[in-house]
């Protein structure tokens, strides 16, 4: 099992869900970056489930950094973070022992580590650990605002529901920013609070489409080949379970386009070269020029859902009908937007660190 990501900045991720503690190591980070506690409260508070759209199980993420920082700024030695595990249910998870849940891990998990693998609450591959990548991204995230570089992430679509798109960069950041559901209209957001309470009223769930912008980030950064930007965000966005889908730019419109229709004209603007528009999403042979880096994320319906499935009895080898009790969420799209950001964050700032060293995010 490898839990780690990043070449010169590093994050590994341990723990498992009804585990003691979960956490997080980041490995390489200058000294000097500040540590801002409430930005990382604000960051945790977004991934924590509320109210009728997400599951009971709520946890209070309370963290501890117990190595790595000192007087309120990191030290330049590995920085550890540790976030107790306090609502647990386990006796819930019995009967996926033997019973796969469809779509999630189990099967997988049985196959790779023969019944070792802690089961409860989907173990390691919970969406539980991804407390700890926020809380570590957040660090990341503080330190890149302090170099102009922002990051933010939109609700684009539930179950058919649409968002209006990015108008205005600046604006539309400092707009999701202050909300728990991260949409940029009123009315979307109340139509896509419907479809989760609908799913949520039929035993169901439902999945979505987050649209992301990183601004700031300047020209020439990324390689051409194996580490290409493009590359290096998906690696860490893949690692998150809901997502199974990634576009940048136009993405996939780019099929139907023509090649004048798809081309980033430049133009000479303020003094500085930039792109009349941003189909390529601000990346071009896999090294970024200077305009934003925009990208879409397709993230699945919840796996866990109240509804009669089919599964196996990996003991007797007989089909058998699961019923998946426990408490789940209708939708962990409005969660998943932080980690998103988080994830963002580590990779950005690793691949910074390449192209200018780790000082690069230092504030001395």
């Amino acid at each position: 099992m490898k839990n780690t990501f990043g070449s010169s900045i590093s994050v590994t991720l341990f723990g498992e869900s009804h585990g003691e503690t979960i956490g997080a190591v980041l490995d390489g980070l200058p000294p000097a970056i500040k540590i801002d506690t409430d930005y990382i409260d604000k960051k945790l508070s977004e991934r924590r489930p509320y109210g009728k759209l997400s599951t009971a199980r709520v946890e209070k993420d309370n963290y501890r950094i117990v190595s790595g920082a000192f007087n309120g700024y990191t030290t330049g030695a590995p920085l550890t973070i540790l976030i107790d595990n306090e609502n647990t249910v386990s006796k819930n998870y019995d009967s996926i022992k033997v019973c796969p849940r469809p779509s999630h891990a189990d099967y997988t998990a049985e196959c790779k580590y023969h019944g070792y693998q802690d089961y409860r609450g989907g173990g390691h591959f919970s969406g539980r650990i991804t407390a700890a990548l926020v809380a570590a991204g957040a660090i990341l995230q503080s330190a890149l605002l302090s170099k102009g570089i922002k990051i933010g992430t939109h609700i684009a679509s539930v179950h058919g529901v649409c968002d209006r798109d990015f108008e205005d960069y600046e604006k539309d950041l400092e707009i999701i920013s202050a909300k728990a559901f991260s949409v940029l209209s009123d009315e979307a957001e109340s139509k896509m609070k419907d479809e989760i309470l609908k799913a949520k009223e039929n035993g169901d769930s439902v999945g979505g489409v987050l649209e992301s912008v990183i601004l700031g980030v300047p020209a020439g950064v990324g390689e051409p080949w194996f580490d290409s930007m493009e590359g290096v965000i998906s690696h860490m966005l893949f690692s998150i379970g809901g997502i199974k889908g990634i576009e940048f730019g136009s993405g996939f419109s780019f099929a139907d386009m023509l090649g004048s229709e798809a081309n980033d004209h430049f133009e000479v603007k303020d003094g500085k070269i930039v792109t009349k528009t941003n189909h390529n999403g601000g990346i071009n042979g896999g090294i970024t020029n200077g305009m934003p880096l925009t990208l879409k994320c397709a993230v699945k319906p919840t796996p866990s859902i109240y509804k009669e499935q089919g599964s196996v009895n990996m003991q007797s080898m007989q089909n058998e009908t699961l019923k998946i009790e426990g408490r789940h969420d209708p939708a962990i799209i409005h969660r998943v937007r932080s980690v998103v950001d988080a994830a963002l964050a580590i990779a950005v700032a690793d691949m910074l660190s390449l192209r200018f060293g780790t000082d690069y995010l230092s504030e001395k």
